[in-house]
């Protein structure tokens, strides 16, 4: 059980013994002065002390966790019990007014007050203040509407007492419709009372958003890095809890574990800002105006599982054009492979627009995984000599190091390293290496793979 979940226990049990002490002394000090304000505060008791039974049994009821007919826990339970404390105050508030109003029609009634009778309502009135800013304070840190329903009642109790107080003094001093008329007042303080908390058990019964909170969950879930948008929020009160569901926009080209790090930032903000909120939230893809034509190709791609590069744009007068590779597997007959490269293309026009030019190369897909040695010495030295002669021309390129061959059985696979001036381009470095990768295969035709790592002179 939680610290806030014993809290509430105790007070709740401890509420229960001073409804009862209370409940006691009114109903002996109402029977034997014949007050009807006072029997009626005595009625009011008895009320509360069986509502505050019942709170105490809710509260314990509502403390139970989720399980597998209740998925959102037990929260209700402690606002069904106020909605029913609710109808407890209004139908006393009834039969006290009419009593009351019965009896100023007959001219109302002498009361016989003693000491002891003052003596239960100051008592009274000192125990109900106590109580009431004792339930009050622990239902607002624990957000308990049962709790915050029996602070009402030994609110209405004390004004009830302090009203009863006033009619009794004014009955001793002769002014015999002053007990009707602090009856009619505890009447109308319990049914203002019971109004209200009927308002705030009825709206958490209703899942009626607490007031302002989605607005300032928005402001700040929006400012989390990754987050494009916030599409929705919804929340509902469920005892002390919010449960909500919180739906988000991410860009669509980024992982999974990027997007589900997003989701738990923005799980860590709600909690930052309304730590009694648990929310589930959830993400949707969407397209950047920022994202280029080429990262919308391999986008599209990806969702047909299809690996595409070599992916080259133009623009031509009116109309876009795109290039690209499309890898399928090397089996296929063309007709079967033709489809699935049409089948692309035109989800390409689809999304992009009509207007654009799309064109594929189909190719066989590279195996994922080839099993494959270390080649024998005498073909690692040739590899070598060749790739340092076919650099020894070419400008910004200083050494080839680090070659290593690989026999696979689909072919030779050779990767080696070329130091290059640092101020070189990309471009340029990148067509000396080709330059370089095409004179080894023209001495070595039955090459499978060849790649070159550029990085400049002085590192590794």
């Amino acid at each position: 059980m939680t610290e806030n979940a014993a809290l509430k226990e105790r007070v709740a049990l401890s509420s229960v013994a001073v409804s009862a002490v209370l409940t006691l002394g009114k109903a002996a000090a109402g029977l034997t002065s014949g007050s009807l304000a006072l029997l009626s505060e005595a009625a009011h008791n008895a009320i509360d002390t069986g509502a505050t039974i019942l709170t105490y049994f809710a509260v314990r009821q509502g403390n139970k966790p989720a399980d597998d007919k209740h998925h959102y826990g037990h929260g209700k339970y402690e606002s069904l019990s106020a909605l029913f404390e609710t109808g407890l105050l209004a139908g006393l508030a009834l039969y006290v007014l009419f009593t009351a109003a019965a009896r100023l029609r007959e001219g109302g009634e002498a009361v016989e007050s003693s000491w002891w009778v003052f003596g239960v309502l100051i008592v009274s009135i000192v125990a109900d203040s106590g109580r009431y800013l004792t339930l009050s304070s622990v239902a607002k840190k624990t957000g308990s509407h049962a709790l915050a329903a029996d602070a009402m009642h030994f609110a209405s109790d004390l004004i009830g007492s302090v009203l009863v107080l006033i009619g009794l003094i004014a009955n001793h001093y002769g002014f015999v419709q002053g007990d009707a008329l602090a009856a009619m007042g505890v009447a109308l303080f319990i049914g203002y009372a019971g109004f209200r908390l009927g308002g705030e058990t009825l709206g958490t019964l209703l899942d009626r958003a607490p007031d302002g909170l989605a607005d300032q969950l928005r402001g700040e879930i929006v400012q989390v890095p990754g987050v494009v948008a916030v599409e929705n929020i919804k929340l509902r009160p469920n005892g002390p809890k919010i449960l909500g569901e919180v739906f988000i926009a991410v860009a669509r080209s980024l992982p999974l574990e990027r997007v589900a790090e997003i989701e738990a930032a923005v799980r860590a903000k709600i909690s930052e800002v309304s730590p009694e909120t648990e929310a589930t939230v959830s993400s949707s893809p969407r397209a950047l105006d920022d994202e280029t034509l080429a990262e919308r190709i391999v986008m599209i791609a990806a969702r047909k599982k299809l690996p595409v590069h070599h992916i080259f744009v133009h623009h031509l007068g009116d109309r876009d054009c795109i290039a690209f590779d499309l890898e399928v597997e090397g089996s296929l007959p063309m007709a079967e492979a033709h489809a699935i490269a049409t089948a692309l293309e035109n989800d390409i026009r689809d999304e992009i627009g009509p207007y654009i030019e799309v064109e594929s190369h189909i190719e066989p897909l590279q195996a994922h995984k080839l099993i494959g040695h270390e080649s024998d010495p005498a073909t690692l030295q040739a590899i070598t000599a060749a790739l340092k002669e076919a650099a020894a021309g070419k400008a910004g390129v200083t050494d080839v190091h680090a070659v290593r061959a690989r026999a696979t059985a689909e072919g030779l696979v050779v990767n080696f390293h070329a130091h290059v001036c640092p101020a070189l381009s990309v471009t340029a470095t990148h067509e000396a290496l080709e330059e370089i990768e095409r004179a080894l295969r023209e001495k070595m035709p039955h090459l499978l793979r060849v790649v070159g790592h550029a990085e400049p002179v002085g590192e590794a």
